[in-house]
């Protein structure tokens, strides 16, 4: 049976809430085929409904919502996303019935106050308020705020400024109204903190299930005397999750808020073979990495840079595990793998009545089997 979802299609939420989630499944499996050209294909499910942790709800003139599907200038007003956490929805109802007719944030003409309220849910939850650094009435905003917090349950609230000209829903220039600027979360057997203003995975189900997958995946290979990279690593779950299999660990990202947290997460984990490095993924070459070597690449849309990439080519590690969110750059970037091969493919429904898609690659030398 299909949930009924009275924003559907206007929002630009989701894609397929018209389709029952079997038939939202089939599609997606058909595609990554087709696309990837491949047979075999390892499926993980997830709840269709209530799965997200984090939504980005947009302050506009008749309330607070999501885009218009194809109207990025257009807001559908929202009293409960059916995709979000329950937790999340209990906040967003918090926030509409608190913050009525703001000072919102004109997004054609760049001028008003209020822009987003991003609302993330882990053991802990969290609202950060994202507005205009050049509005007039900034101080009056945070006035409004700072006594929201006597009203609502969120463990943590957040004030953020990003310029006008930008639309972006996370900013280093932030304060703290309420908590901490943390969020906590547990992943199978290991606890992590990950930054409010930073990413995270948005489905916590499916994330456990990923994790235990890539860890089954290097239980196939020696790796006791090996290092592991973690490249795109945040907070460094991967590397955390998978420490003891490796001699050590080195974690590479560009986001200090992210990598900050590396460090906080193994005395958490009490690991002690990890190690966390600030570095643009572009000068990967710049690193002095030790063979045997393993890595997991788990970058943003944008997918791997090319001069990574290159890198990779020359110094041949043992196993590329790459975890992708977009397929279309997955594909371009296989292709530039020329010394590996597809051994395995693995599809995680991270994001149901959406046309999204989180993919598990395991690649291994050219003339090399485990």
């Amino acid at each position: 049976m299909v949930k009924s979802c009275p924003y559907f299609p206007q929002c630009g939420g989701c894609d397929y809430q018209n389709l029952a989630y079997e038939e939202q499944l089939a599609l997606k499996i058909d595609l990554i085929k087709k696309y990837l050209n491949i047979k075999e294909l390892k499926v993980f499910p997830s709840q269709p409904f209530n799965y997200r942790n984090r939504m980005d709800f947009a302050f506009f003139k008749n309330g607070i919502g999501l885009r218009e599907k194809g109207k990025w200038y257009k807001l559908v007003d929202i009293n409960y996303c059916l995709i979000a956490k329950e937790k999340i929805n209990q906040l967003l109802k918090e926030v509409r019935e608190y913050f009525k007719s703001v000072d919102y944030f004109d997004i054609k003409k760049h001028i008003g106050t209020f822009r987003y309220a991003v609302i993330r849910s882990a053991l802990t939850s969290t609202i950060s308020f994202v507005i205009n650094e050049k509005s007039e009435n900034k101080e009056e905003a945070l006035r409004l705020i700072k006594n929201f917090v006597f009203l609502t349950s969120a463990d943590n609230i957040i004030v953020c400024e990003v310029p006008p000209n930008t639309d972006v829903s996370i900013s280093e220039n932030y304060q703290v109204i309420k908590g901490i600027d943390l969020l906590y979360t547990k992943i199978n057997t290991k606890e992590f903190y990950f930054h409010s203003q930073g990413f995270f995975q948005v489905n916590d189900d499916l994330t456990e299930k990923l994790h235990q997958y890539v860890s089954e995946i290097l239980n196939h290979y020696e790796t006791k005397d090996s290092q592991l990279l973690d490249f795109y690593g945040g907070v460094g779950v991967f590397g955390i999750m998978n420490s003891e299999k490796f001699k050590e660990v080195i974690v590479v990202d560009n986001h200090q808020l992210s990598l900050n947290l590396v460090k906080k997460n193994c005395e958490l984990n009490k690991v002690k073979n990890v190690y966390p490095i600030l570095l643009e993924d572009r000068d990967l070459k710049e690193l002095s990495l030790n063979k045997p070597l393993f890595v997991i690449a788990d970058p943003p849309r944008a997918g791997i840079h090319p001069k990574a990439i290159n890198y990779l080519n020359k110094i041949k590690p043992d196993l590329i595990i790459y975890v992708s969110c977009n397929i279309n750059q997955l594909i371009k970037e296989l292709k530039e793998f020329t010394n590996y091969l597809i051994k395995s493919v693995a599809f995680f429904d991270f994001f149901p009545q959406t046309k999204n898609l989180e993919l598990v690659v395991e690649l291994i030398k050219k003339h090399s089997s485990s």
